[in-house]
């Protein structure tokens, strides 16, 4: 027990204030995209813009040029939630076939074997592998939020589970427990959106 408190003493003593603004505006995001609320992409926008630093700083150069990657998406996000919103075109929740599965998952395969091989032989980041993985998933993912896919759940808790791996072992002990959160929101948040789902078919 001594230990565990030492060690969350630990944690907490080497958290700093930019991480934890970072943490709160990514849990507004994450449960605001539950809502299907527009108001999720202006969060995300504040969170990624701060963690380009903080993922660099401790040698995630997969993480932190993800971040710029977020920054876009989450603008692409505004402008396409607005006009949904505003002229009513068709943007629900739909699901891919496992064909669209496949090609998702073999894209990301190929793009992580080329970026693992040349961080782990040009550069001193840590994880090149795993780094690449959660990177590159987190690029389909994101765009299958933006898209409405109902699927993305599945793929963030398969990445997010990696991320808490990553983020202790950078000592990143608070992004890691919003990871740790995001992976219990995204089972609440697949659950929502396919109920959705199942009423917009039946309609």
């Amino acid at each position: 027990m001594d230990s565990l408190t030492a060690y969350m003493t630990q944690a907490w003593q080497m958290t700093t204030g930019w991480e934890m603004i970072a943490v709160l505006f990514a849990v507004v995001y994450l449960l605001l995209v539950i809502k299907e609320s527009i108001w999720c992409w202006p969060a995300a926008l504040i969170s990624t813009s701060i963690y380009i630093f903080l993922f660099f700083d401790v040698n995630l150069y997969m993480e932190s040029g993800l971040q710029l990657f977020y920054i876009a998406m989450a603008i692409y996000g505004w402008v396409l939630w607005r006009k949904h919103n505003k002229s009513k075109a068709d943007l629900s929740i739909s699901s891919w076939s496992k064909r669209q599965h496949l090609a998702a998952v073999s894209i990301i395969g190929i793009l992580v074997m080329i970026s693992g091989f040349l961080l782990e032989k040009n550069t001193n980041a840590a994880y090149p592998w795993l780094d690449s993985f959660t990177t590159w998933g987190a690029v389909i993912t994101t765009w299958m939020v933006a898209r409405k896919i109902l699927e993305n759940w599945l793929y963030w808790i398969v990445l997010d589970s990696v991320s808490i791996f990553l983020f202790i072992q950078r000592d990143l002990y608070l992004t890691a427990l919003l990871f740790i959160f995001y992976v219990i929101l995204c089972f609440k948040g697949y659950k929502q959106w396919h109920l959705q789902h199942q009423k917009l078919s039946f309609s």
